[in-house]
């Protein structure tokens, strides 16, 4: 794969998890907030829409979201 390959794959798994939880990006940028991370929802949207972004910022998603599996395929 590519590597534009790997941010759209990295980039639709949190947005499929954000999805199965029922949660919008304000809802994002609120938990994430709740952690010290400071986002906003537009912000989020452009990191999600380029497939750019830090592995710590990918698990602090998954984990203020709830999520207790990652599975890529």
């Amino acid at each position: 794969m590519t590597e534009t390959e790997w941010e759209r794959l990295i980039s639709g798994v949190l947005k499929a998890e954000l999805k199965l939880q029922g949660l919008s990006y304000a809802d994002l940028a609120e938990k994430l907030a709740a952690i010290g991370v400071e986002e906003k929802p537009a912000n989020i949207r452009n990191k999600l829409s380029r497939g750019r972004f830090s592995a710590v910022w990918f698990a602090q998603c998954l984990s203020v979201i709830g999520s207790q599996r990652l599975k890529l395929d």
